[in-house]
């Protein structure tokens, strides 16, 4: 009996199609949805490593035009108010409205110092929420990915009882095709669950590191500005 039921195992199909094959409708729904969410996650883990390395060489190369020793009203006007590079958007927004705190006869609007803070400030924010857009879809997949999975298992262990009542039959023929679908969706959720959270951790740091850098350029930037307003 024990060979018979060992040799019916065997014949199974346990390949992970066979296994979606089989399973309930809503075990189904979950591993779909799991690879859904795993994939979207990947597209947003890659659009990221893309952004962020493109936004670090960005800030190199206008890095290296700033201190060049060109003249900031030339730089200025060879980049534009709506420049491309977002390093570049907070250095615009600092030089225009600087302009906008000269009046006609060539004097300065009080407040100027602060005006040109809070434009800077509003510009590093802006840049912020793009390079963070999409973080929080990964710490969601990651904090519930595995609960969706678990939700999957406990369901087709259910079903797999249920079967088993019905038969009135314990062999691992019965057995082993239930249990195997329901580990499935636990197997799934991990999967989409792990590169979320290790890449949600480290894209989070790296976009603080590209914003530190924008902060750190706005403070010496405003500093200059602030000598020019003192003489």
């Amino acid at each position: 009996m024990e060979t018979e039921a060992l040799t019916l195992a065997q014949e199974i199909d346990f390949s992970l199609w066979a296994l979606f094959a089989r399973a309930t409708i809503t075990v189904k729904a979950v591993i779909i949805m799991l690879i859904v969410a795993s994939f979207w996650s990947w597209s947003i883990i890659i659009q990221k490593l893309i952004t962020y390395r493109a936004a670090r060489a960005e800030a190199d190369r206008f890095d290296r035009a700033f201190w060049s020793g060109e003249p900031l009203d030339g730089l200025f006007e060879e980049l534009g108010a709506t420049p491309s590079g977002r390093s570049q958007r907070v250095f615009a927004a600092g030089m225009t409205e600087w302009r906008r705190s000269h009046r006609s006869d060539g004097g300065l609007i009080a407040g100027a110092q602060a005006r040109i803070d809070r434009s800077m400030d509003v510009a590093i924010n802006k840049e912020a929420e793009g390079l963070r857009k999409g973080l929080p879809i990964l710490a969601t997949v990651g904090s519930t990915a595995p609960f969706i999975g678990l939700f999957g298992t406990v369901w087709g262990i259910m079903n797999a009882f249920i079967e088993i009542a019905e038969q009135q039959n314990t062999n691992l023929a019965v057995v082993a095709p239930g249990i195997a679908e329901a580990l499935l969706a636990t197997g799934l959720g991990l999967l989409a669950a792990i590169p979320a959270v290790i890449f949600y951790n480290k894209l989070s740091a790296d976009s603080d590191r590209v914003v530190a850098g924008y902060e750190a350029f706005a403070d010496e930037f405003a500093t200059i500005l602030s000598r020019q307003l003192d003489n």
